[in-house]
């Protein structure tokens, strides 16, 4: 099976291709740097021209109110291309539990990267994982103040 990997020379985008082709498969890793530009849609169509499944692992370049836009350029771009090209199935990287903290911008940005797919026209897979290691300080960052960390209040489940 053919994957076509976006944003796959990154942190997770280079395992993937790597865990991918190891278990048989052709991942082949696109990014800015070999070409494709999910803003532009440049180098988008031949990024994903015979790929069976498109795996989308770009991330926004801030985690800010910006981060939205990002999400919905990419997505459009990166669907409209899936769809031409017959890609089969399309899988995003999200965060679990983006949902429930709509006052972080890169937890709501990630929230519309997931809607988005959804009424998207190629079937889908989410992947929500937790947030990496690498990403704590910023994590904290967003909800801290000086030495407090405020985390938001969740309804407990029955």
């Amino acid at each position: 099976m053919k994957f076509a990997v976006i944003g796959g020379t990154g942190l997770i985008g280079s395992q993937v291709v790597r865990n991918l082709n190891a278990a048989g498969h052709e991942a082949v890793p696109h990014s800015l740097s070999t070409g494709v530009d999910v803003l532009t849609g440049r180098g988008v169509d031949a990024a994903l021209a015979d790929a069976d499944v498109v795996v989308n692992l770009t991330n926004s370049p801030t985690f800010d109110d910006a981060s939205p836009a990002f999400f919905q350029t990419s997505m459009d771009n990166l669907l409209a291309a899936a769809r031409r090209s017959g890609a089969g199935h399309f899988v995003i990287l999200s965060i679990v539990g983006a949902d429930q903290v709509p006052e972080l911008d890169y937890y709501r940005a990630k929230t519309l990267q997931e809607d988005i797919l959804k009424a998207g026209p190629v079937p889908y897979s989410i992947v929500r994982a937790t947030q990496f290691m690498e990403f704590v300080d910023d994590v904290l960052s967003w909800t801290a103040d000086d030495d407090t960390v405020r985390l938001p209040r969740t309804p407990l489940q029955p």
